[in-house]
């Protein structure tokens, strides 16, 4: 009787199996961190708009403007301004959004709600209300 080395078909397939299993548990858990370094990401944007009307706009102009950019908040990376998608805030299908509020005739603002929609967390919302 001869000694046959090597692995068997089954053998094969089971470790095959296996392999392909850790690859789809690897791309999910990297599809989930992947999405948890976006929220961040929006969460940073969010908070240095927040910031930059807070301690820049506002003081300097005393009201909250109708719409934000990298015109009427320089103060800011205009790269901010852009979710991970590419959308700038205010276009629609943007993760960011800038709802400002009681506003008067020439579009001045006393309040605003600074919004990012998270993929994996509730709605991330900072307010601005100087009006009051």
């Amino acid at each position: 009787m001869k000694n046959k080395k090597g692995f068997t078909l089954i053998e094969l397939m089971i470790v095959g199996a296996f392999a392909g299993l850790l690859l789809i548990v690897f791309f999910v858990q990297k599809a989930n961190v992947d999405a948890m370094y976006r929220d961040d990401n929006r969460k940073t944007a969010i908070n240095a708009m927040y910031y930059a009307l807070e301690e820049y706009f506002y003081p300097k102009y005393g009201y909250y403007p109708a719409e934000i950019n990298e015109k009427t908040l320089p103060v800011i990376d205009p790269a901010l301004f852009s979710d991970p998608f590419g959308m700038n805030v205010g276009i629609d299908g943007s993760t960011y959004i800038y709802e400002p509020a009681n506003c008067d005739s020439n579009n001045h603002c006393q309040e605003y709600i600074l919004r990012a929609n998270l993929e994996k967390s509730d709605t991330y919302i900072k307010h601005g209300n100087k009006g009051n």
